[in-house]
């Protein structure tokens, strides 16, 4: 029987291996820019075309490569950033596998031009499923430029799972604003579809975040500072009262590198306690310091999962020093100086008494005044009230016709589950301000408040976005909310649908969205939570046949504008709640599928008594 192991060929291996890599085009996007910051990089252009599936480049005018160094940069397990494994120890450098070029390589269409500064002659370098195509001297500028083309053309299975632009669009530009972020003394550049997304200039870091999140972030910022012998921490936490509902802007840097790390976020959120809205997560931008001997970044592929010696001391000085950050806001947001006009001597205060301002009143003053025709001149009348009238004699003259009632839709407003007369008869009541109680003959009616507001909102929606558009609700002055670019995309995206709802946009440019219409239902405060909840749920990563666009966007609205447990309602709002709910076509669940009401019949509660 022969022997049946046998090695792969390199082509075979290097797929393989692009798979663990090169996952979707930020992917590649972050290997790329990531190289550039390594050669020393003090400009640096990102241009995208349709998401990353047909072209990523990156140019930069960093120290470039030789001929030979170009060639040998596409061999598996080639790097120039570490010799030895002791180097694993003691990282200097973004890259150290010697892998991602060879893994973009095997999977794509790659064009490198690259110079040193003292060549005379650059190098061109075709490659192509890992085979070099072409290789000859050019002349170009000092540096690297970087064409990637036509990614996963050769995997055919990987590409086909690509998700829509827009999502991987935004994947890209995560990885951009965590490489932009860490190097703000690198001038960095962005453009999709030869459009400018981002244009950054050398700046700090505070000016670096408030350039990509927007010029509103400044005023939200709250300074970090520690230095001890384990870690230092630098960088700025959000102010409480612009926590939001996702977890879209925390940011982890540790040695300049981006990392995810639920242990350290939970030290960051613990710190907050007491002062964050319930399920609000607080916006953090740190950028930590330790001894690169004390961290291990061989985790995983992508270098975003890291171990550290010490955690739990980690844990605690960070914990420790985002309190102490706050709690320094908190003092300074009060304002001690009194303005110098308002203060009165000491002196002054002692030797002179104070006295009361006179008030003079004339008696002989009427507003009810009238002018006479003849004279000109004011007389005084006396004011008699008017002499009392049952109220029923408002209502003299009206025609029992002119009563506006569509018997039709108040017998369609009840279901079967309330006889006639029960209708007339029933008391209703809240309970824990979270169930609306309304008693019939036959039992019980016990409703979900917030699950039953939720259900009307849906359809109602749901209608305006599909059959006739919603009535709008003008606002006196507009009303302006300040997002990152990719945000406000996304709201771009669904500018016409939410119109639909009752949504009127002044504008929507760069980080500012200004709205000067709103839906009937919606209330101003809500405003922010509202449009939040919509961008992350079109931003997460579902399946584009799991729900139409519409109706995603009407369960989202519902669920952030409706009643919420622990609101008080009078007994005409809890009335007309059960009233809408059971005119809805599914009064018994939500539209993400939970029981809204539950009916308690006489024999089930004689049946607890036994």
């Amino acid at each position: 029987m022969s022997d049946i192991i046998k090695l792969l060929p390199d082509h075979v291996a290097n797929q393989i291996a692009a798979g663990e890599v090169v996952q979707r085009p930020s992917s590649v996007v972050k290997e790329l820019l990531e190289n550039s910051i390594d050669a020393g990089a003090t400009q640096i252009q990102l241009i995208i075309k349709d998401a990353g599936k047909t072209l990523i480049q990156v140019i930069d005018n960093g120290k470039g490569m030789s001929m030979t160094d170009a060639r040998m940069a596409f061999e598996r397990h080639a790097t120039s950033k570490i010799s030895t494994a002791d180097d694993l120890f003691n990282l200097q450098t973004k890259g150290f596998r010697g892998e991602a070029l060879a893994s973009v390589a095997a999977i794509a269409q790659i064009v490198v031009k690259s110079k040193r500064l003292e060549d005379d002659l650059g190098t061109l370098l075709e490659i192509e499923g890992s085979k070099v195509t072409r290789q000859e001297p050019v002349v170009t500028s000092p540096g690297t430029m970087i064409s990637v083309r036509n990614l996963f053309y050769n995997v055919p299975a990987r590409r086909k799972f690509l998700k829509s632009d827009q999502v991987e669009l935004r994947n890209i530009t995560d990885e951009f604003h965590r490489v932009a972020m860490v190097h703000p003394e690198v001038a960095i550049s962005f453009t999709h579809n030869d459009t400018s997304l981002f244009n950054l200039i050398r700046s700090t870091h505070r000016q670096r975040i408030v350039s990509i999140m927007g010029a509103k972030t400044n005023e939200k910022l709250v300074p970090v500072e520690e230095e001890t012998e384990l870690m230092t921490i630098k960088g700025y936490i959000g102010k409480p009262e612009f926590a939001r509902k996702t977890r879209g802007l925390q940011y982890f840097f540790v040695n300049d590198r981006f990392i995810k790390h639920n242990y350290l976020n939970h030290a960051v959120v613990s710190a907050f306690e007491g002062l964050l809205k319930d399920k609000s997560n607080p916006a953090y931008f740190l950028y930590l310091t330790v001894p690169t001997d004390s961290v291990d970044i061989n985790i995983h592929p992508t270098k975003t999962e890291v171990k550290f010696d010490d955690e739990h001391s980690l844990y605690a000085i960070l914990r420790a020093s985002v309190k102490h950050a706050l709690g320094q806001f908190s003092v300074n947001s009060i304002d001690f100086q009194q303005e110098k006009q308002y203060e009165v001597p000491y002196d002054v205060a002692k030797n002179n008494q104070t006295q009361a301002p006179k008030i003079e009143v004339n008696p002989d003053f009427n507003p009810f005044q009238q002018e006479s025709n003849s004279s000109k001149s004011f007389q005084t009348t006396s004011y008699q009230k008017p002499p009392s009238q049952p109220w029923e004699a408002l209502y003299t003259g009206i025609e029992e016709t002119s009563q506006i009632v569509d018997e039709t839709h108040q017998e369609e407003s009840t279901t079967s589950i309330f006889q006639q007369h029960e209708v007339e008869q029933r008391n209703i009541f809240q309970l824990q301000r979270k169930f609306v109680i309304s008693t019939l003959k036959s039992g019980l009616l016990v409703v979900n408040q917030q699950r039953a507001h939720e259900r009307i909102l849906y359809e109602k929606l749901l209608r305006q976005l599909t059959v006739q558009n919603g009535v709008s609700q003008q606002l006196l002055f507009p009303i302006k909310i300040n997002l990152p670019v990719e945000e406000v995309a996304v709201l771009v995206n669904l500018q016409e649908e939410l119109e639909h709802t009752g949504f009127q946009f002044k504008s929507l440019e760069n980080n500012v969205v200004e709205i000067e219409g709103l839906p009937l239902e919606l209330k101003e405060k809500d405003v922010p939570a509202v449009l939040e909840a919509v961008i992350a749920k079109e931003q997460q990563d579902l399946p584009e046949n799991a729900y139409s666009p519409a109706d995603r966007l009407a369960q989202t609205m519902a669920a952030n504008m409706s009643i919420k447990t622990g609101e008080s309602l009078t007994n005409e709002a809890m009335q007309n709640l059960v009233d809408e709910l059971f005119a809805c076509k599914e009064p018994e669940i939500t539209a993400a599928g939970k029981r809204i009401f539950i009916n308690l019949s006489g024999d089930s509660l004689n049946s607890k008594f036994n």
